[in-house]
């Protein structure tokens, strides 16, 4: 589906997403806008079409794809807020949406503006390659780093895998070519 401008409800303010994705009849999937929830690694969110309200965050945007995927047949989200949340078992809904690492809305803190998580730059791979040569991690050692931290753990899993291929091609050669 093609992406569609959505508006977020918060408790702070509204918050309009050029470019969210509509996966299922009544739920989207997006990322945070900058600004929105700085200290919240899980930067990816389900909403709720009807209301802009949240149902939950991922880490990850494929995660959040598996988990709407996952809730899409519990209720009909194409009714409003108040129905939805009237005919819904919410144990039920965190049990499916935990299996796919998601959580209830801005569950998840970190000290600082996260709102990176996901996205990194060249200065980034540099950074992390100097840290990782420093500490001499091999691949494994630098998979498990890289999996706790920001921006690595808020990526999908070929974006992570790229970068840890830099990563270490550049901390570790001699790793790299044997």
């Amino acid at each position: 589906m093609d992406p569609v401008p959505y508006t977020v409800i918060t408790k702070d303010g509204t918050y309009t997403v050029p470019n969210a994705l509509p996966l299922e009849p009544g739920l989207v999937l997006f990322r945070l806008p900058d600004g929105m929830a700085p200290t919240n690694p899980r930067r990816w969110r389900i909403g709720h079409i009807g209301s802009g309200l949240a149902i939950a965050d991922a880490m990850r945007r494929e995660d959040g794809i598996r988990s709407i995927k996952a809730i899409a047949a519990l209720t009909d989200w194409t009714q409003d807020a108040e129905t939805v949340k009237a005919g819904i078992n919410t144990d039920e809904l965190f049990t499916v949406l935990l299996r796919f690492d998601c959580c209830q809305p801005n569950a998840d803190r970190m000290s600082g503006n996260v709102s990176h998580n996901g996205r990194y730059t060249e200065a980034d791979i540099q950074q992390a390659a100097r840290a990782a040569a420093e500490e001499q991690m091999d691949g494994l050692e630098l998979i498990s780093a890289m999996a706790h931290t920001v921006p690595w753990m808020g990526l999908d899993t070929e974006p992570f895998n790229e970068a840890h291929s830099r990563i270490l091609a550049i901390a570790n050669p001699a790793e790299v070519a044997a």
